[in-house]
């Protein structure tokens, strides 16, 4: 590593790995072969039985900036991110999955562009499971713009974790991550306590999606995969993200966090007076509430409307 290098801000790419021995390798190299070169590759195996680790450890080998953590058991997906961003050691951190592909430039544009922002991110590039293009990007399917408010992550985000890139000290303030809100949708989140979120509107990573995504998009024959819940139980689960939202929200976000606390207490039960409550906040902030959705301003207001009756 030359001294030009050296003063270059270190750059943590962190991957959570489980069974991922199909396209691992396609992943690793698209990181090796990155033009910024100031990197350290971390490595968390969450347990798999299939051949990742003997994967994994060929790599070591041959790479001195990828270090391993190999789990002795499954902790599932979040805490296996959680524990890869104890690891870093960079000023910059940058989630990966196991089965995508990095476009050569996606850590230098990111680092280039984010500016002052606590978090930017790109768009993506769909591919089918044998690396062949969808002819889609993520962009055509959500709707990716900055966003600069909590709000934005009421019901919804577009804010995909293998197109971060966050700064360190964004991550540490998520510390610990809940295990029932997916990691990026966290590290969204809180990153919009401290700033907006820059997005970047060049597609510098190729999403696969194949049968075995932990998360994919609707996007022709292929599905995200879906845990079959009765309504009950996905109500539950709705409320305690709403009170995991509410109650880290900082109080220095006085109007916001007041926002959040009335969602909260409208999605304990359909009651008139909680139904009045949670459609007065979609009404008054319809415009941050489904700031994701892919549709007219007209098809989201509406969206709004039915929120007095529905717990989204």
């Amino acid at each position: 590593m030359d001294s030009v290098t050296h003063l270059k801000p270190l750059v943590s790419v962190v991957i959570a790995t489980y069974n991922g021995e199909l396209y691992l390798k396609e992943q690793i190299d698209s990181i090796i072969n990155q033009t910024y070169q100031n990197i350290e590759i971390i490595v968390v195996d969450d347990y798999s039985t299939d051949h990742t680790r003997i994967v994994l450890e060929e790599y070591a080998l041959r790479y001195t900036n990828i270090h391993l953590d190999l789990s002795k058991t499954n902790k599932g997906h979040v805490k296996t991110f959680e524990r890869g961003f104890e690891l870093c050691k960079g000023d910059f951190i940058a989630p990966c999955d196991q089965d995508d592909i990095w476009l050569p430039n996606k850590i230098e544009e990111l680092l280039k562009n984010i500016g002052n922002h606590p978090l930017i991110y790109c768009d993506s590039e769909l591919i089918h499971s044998d690396g062949m293009s969808m002819n889609l990007k993520l962009s055509d399917i959500k709707r990716l713009k900055d966003l600069d408010s909590p709000l934005n992550y009421a019901i919804g985000g577009s804010v995909a974790g293998h197109a971060m890139l966050i700064r360190r000290e964004t991550v540490v303030d998520c510390f610990p991550f809940p295990e029932s809100i997916p990691h990026d949708y966290w590290l969204g989140f809180v990153a919009t306590f401290s700033g907006s979120l820059k997005f970047y509107a060049h597609a510098l990573v190729k999403y696969r999606q194949h049968a075995n995504n932990t998360v994919g998009v609707n996007a022709g024959k292929v599905k995200a995969k879906r845990n079959i819940l009765s309504k009950s139980d996905k109500n539950e689960l709705k409320l305690k993200k709403m009170q995991l939202l509410a109650s880290k929200c900082p109080e220095k976000l006085k109007d916001t966090k007041r926002s959040f606390n009335k969602l909260h207490e409208s999605y304990m039960s359909f009651s008139f007076v909680n139904n009045c409550k949670r459609i007065s906040v979609f009404l008054k902030h319809w415009e941050d509430i489904t700031a994701y959705k892919k549709k007219n301003e007209i098809r989201r207001f509406l969206f709004c409307l039915k929120s007095f009756y529905q717990i989204y």
